[in-house]
């Protein structure tokens, strides 16, 4: 089993481990607050400070690890890491700036993220946001912090930061109904700062040291903020669609906000398990096989990397569709979330779920071009994406509601994977890009049958059980276990070439 196999196997485990505690952090919420006033302004204010600099976060992170290799091929290890040092410094500088200058503005800006905001929830988001802005400084640093530990093969501690998180915010939760809401608050704040400072420890014993040091005139920053601006827009483009649904939905009551941001969490649970979780070991690896110049191998892990995507993600959205009234019933319908919250949440989360597939072969086809160097075509289709984006969002709220919003996303997301692949094929040439069409349309027949029985088993084991929340779970876990055994045994029988890839990551895990 390869090194990159069991990199992504482990950190798919640690994932794992990490999103089911991120689970029931959700149930623990919605359990405590349903989807009302609180649960959406909580939402929409801890929503802002993400949005406003992960966005650069996580740029800097995708930029940090080919200029990194870069710099320590030319120069070697000391001027890399002198580098980094003169990035942590400015980044700091630059998130207390704007969570300065946010914490003047706070009302405007919340206005821009819930346009539909008046009275108490928008006093309440206004003074939520407010404390959450100062965040943005660990939300940066904890992107360096990551891409500095991918950078040498760590991938599992990067993976482990929402353990932390989880826990504080899960015990603000708790305080918060005894000691009043902005318990939970600044608990928030603390657990954005365990991001960061979890990972300190690890990056020192890789060799990271701190200086306080800052080069203006270091070569490498100037070259990376070159190509990290577009980089920005290109990314930013899927905060901005979030932002926009958010900001509509305020428009169609507090309820439709909460929902939307818990549906957005379990499409998130799915993301960072099957997705963030493969690119975070894959992206390093791309990055240096162009730095050796070895296009072969390059075009050769890219399209395995969107194979095992496919083949992983298709019938999680077949799952959804077909069972996602009783997953969002199981994972979140108690105390003061109501039936109603869980069907208007499971619509949400069946479209936006659909639309997860185009969002993850998108991303690995960006990691692509960043590893070649090329920001700009990534923001240029990032851009007609959201474009498109706000063209259907205003047309399809008049007619269909709340449901018109994550459809418009969905759309627009398949929209630009179709700008990206036309683009990339241009880049690069051929890929054996027809591999990829076989094994999407082995995975979608594979998993239409998987989604017919696993809906004929719910519906038979709930029919001759007592109805409650044990009959949900033990029909949904028969239903989802059955259904994946069919699923991998037609995707065998069909002889798709990466489930050997995912069979020996599992057999690795199970030895040890």
């Amino acid at each position: 089993m390869s090194k990159v196999a069991k990199a992504a196997a482990g950190l798919m485990v640690v994932t794992i481990l990490s999103k089911i505690l991120g689970l029931f952090r959700e149930q623990v919420l919605a359990a405590a607050y349903g989807t009302q006033m609180y649960a959406a302004a909580y939402s929409t204010a801890n929503s802002i400070p993400i949005v406003l600099f992960s966005v650069i976060g996580s740029a800097i992170a995708t930029s940090l690890i080919p200029m990194y290799n870069k710099l320590r091929e030319e120069s070697g290890e000391r001027r890399a890491l002198e580098f980094t040092n003169t990035l942590v410094n400015l980044i700091t500088l630059i998130c207390l700036a704007i969570a300065i200058v946010g914490a003047i503005f706070t009302e405007p800006l919340v206005k821009l993220f819930a346009a539909g905001y008046t009275g108490e929830i928008l006093k309440t988001t206004v003074n939520f946001t407010r404390i959450l802005l100062f965040s943005i400084i660990f939300i940066g640093l904890a992107n360096i912090m990551t891409g500095f530990l991918q950078i040498k093969n760590n991938f599992l501690i990067p993976g482990l930061v929402g353990i932390p998180y989880t826990i504080v915010i899960i015990l603000s939760i708790y305080l918060s109904l005894n000691h009043g809401i902005y318990v939970l608050i600044y608990g928030t704040l603390i657990a954005l700062a365990f991001k960061f400072l979890f990972q300190v420890p690890f990056a020192y014993k890789k060799g990271y040291r701190y200086s306080l040091k800052i080069n203006l005139k270091d070569e490498g920053i100037k070259e990376m903020m070159i190509l990290i601006m577009p980089v920005v827009i290109g990314i930013g483009v899927g905060q901005l669609n979030t932002m926009i649904d958010r900001s509509l939905a305020s428009t169609l009551g507090t309820n439709i906000v909460a929902s939307f941001g818990y549906a957005n969490k379990l499409y998130e649970f799915v993301q960072a398990l099957f997705v963030t979780s493969i690119l975070s070991v894959m992206y390093p690896k791309l990055a240096s096989l162009l730095v050796k110049d070895d296009m072969i191998a390059f075009k050769f892990s890219l399209r395995k990397t969107m194979n095992v995507i496919i083949i992983l993600i298709v019938p999680i959205i077949v799952g959804a569709v077909v069972l996602a009234v009783p997953i969002v019933r199981v994972l979140l319908q108690r105390g003061k979330f109501t039936y109603e919250d869980t069907l208007i949440t499971a619509n949400i989360l069946k479209i936006y779920t659909v639309g997860i597939l185009a969002v993850a072969i998108r991303d690995v086809m960006a990691r692509g071009f960043y590893s070649l160097h090329d920001s700009k075509t990534p923001m240029t289709n990032g851009v007609i994406a959201i474009v498109i984006n706000i063209l259907l969002n205003l047309m399809f709220i008049n007619f269909m509601g709340y449901k018109g919003l994550a459809l418009a996303s969905t759309i627009a997301g398949y929209i630009g994977l179709l700008l990206f692949y036309f683009s990339l094929k241009k880049k690069i040439g051929n890929f054996e890009q027809k591999e990829i069409f076989v094994v999407f349309t082995k995975s979608l027949i594979a998993a239409s049958i998987m989604g017919i029985c696993s809906k004929f088993i719910f519906s038979y084991i709930s029919k001759n059980i007592n109805p409650g929340f044990v009959s949900d779970v033990i029909s949904l876990g028969f239903s989802v276990g059955i259904g994946v055994v069919v699923y991998f045994v037609i995707i065998y029988f069909f002889k798709v070439e990466e489930l050997t890839s995912i069979i020996d990551m599992v057999k690795s895990k199970l030895k040890k």
